[in-house]
């Protein structure tokens, strides 16, 4: 089964030094595990983990916040190069990022604003596994303090500075948590 790693991160460059070639080795890291990139289809660190993942042959997909590809070009300015597949929400930002990690396996974060983390608070709330790229700079340097006022855990959370380290632990975590929910219908069924 191919998995769906969603990355996410700023469109703007608010980034720490390096963390664009960093959010490259994301997107490569994914498609060398054989999992299939997911991004908001928009410029930043979407775009640089989306070409990361087309430079060894990896499977990109873009959801867009437009509802054409007109609107995707023309209104939101955002690039249609790197991605095999773009699927128009139509449903603005705050939409496109329900559906993208709803869609995900696990969710990335590699810098951010405020966007990435409406991302993360998203994926939490759907369960899924989240790795954070540390020392990337944005909001990524808040989650911690969000987790810690939140008091809700972090046992499905991944914390690295290491792309490689971080995409495989993000992948294991998402084995182990398809066999769990495995085991449960196993035993609801007996």
């Amino acid at each position: 089964m191919q998995y769906k790693i969603a990355v996410s991160g700023s469109a703007e460059n608010n980034c720490a030094p390096g963390a664009f070639k960093k959010a490259y080795e994301v997107g490569r890291q994914v498609a060398l595990h054989g999992a299939v990139l997911l991004t908001g289809a928009t410029i930043g660190v979407p775009a640089w983990a989306t070409r990361g993942a087309k430079s060894v042959g990896g499977i990109s997909i873009g959801l867009s916040p437009a509802v054409s590809r007109s609107a995707h070009v023309n209104t939101y300015h955002l690039p249609t190069s790197y991605m095999d597949l773009i699927i128009y929400t139509g449903f603005d930002y705050s939409g496109r990022n329900m559906l993208m990690t709803r869609a995900a396996d696990g969710v990335i974060i590699v810098c951010g604003r405020i966007g990435t983390l409406n991302e993360f608070t998203s994926a939490f709330e759907e369960r899924r596994i989240i790795g954070v790229l540390t020392g990337t700079g944005g909001t990524e340097k808040e989650i911690d303090d969000i987790l810690k006022a939140a008091k809700r855990g972090r046992s499905r959370i991944v914390f690295d500075s290491d792309p490689k380290r971080l995409v495989t632990q993000v992948i294991k975590r998402i084995r182990l948590h398809q066999r769990h929910k495995e085991l449960e219908r196993h035993k609801e069924v007996a």
